[in-house]
């Protein structure tokens, strides 16, 4: 599959937040991980930049090919944003 291919089926792919007693949260149509602290992860999705909230969050499971994310720790928020990051990916930047 091509570059181009393979971030067509990423747009196509659904999106959706599962969470969990606000301590675990499943995000799929995750494109990219921009980057990310205790209290914020900033994502790329295929629903727009979605930026989480809280206390003590760790990325438990990432896997870009199945553009899925799993988060714990407390969820205090969560915000999209129409704007698009200003560089690539943290991950992306990364496995160049």
């Amino acid at each position: 599959m091509t570059y181009t291919e393979n971030h067509l089926a990423q747009r196509t792919r659904n999106h959706s937040i599962k969470i969990d007693a606000r301590e675990k949260t499943l995000v799929t149509g995750v494109e990219d991980v921009d980057n990310f602290n205790e209290s914020e992860i900033n994502i790329i999705t295929t629903a727009g930049y979605l930026t989480i909230t809280g206390n003590d969050l760790h990325i438990t499971r990432l896997n870009l090919d199945e553009g899925q994310l799993m988060v714990e720790g407390y969820i205090a928020g969560m915000q999209y944003s129409e704007n698009e990051m200003k560089s690539n990916g943290f991950f992306s930047r990364i496995f160049k």
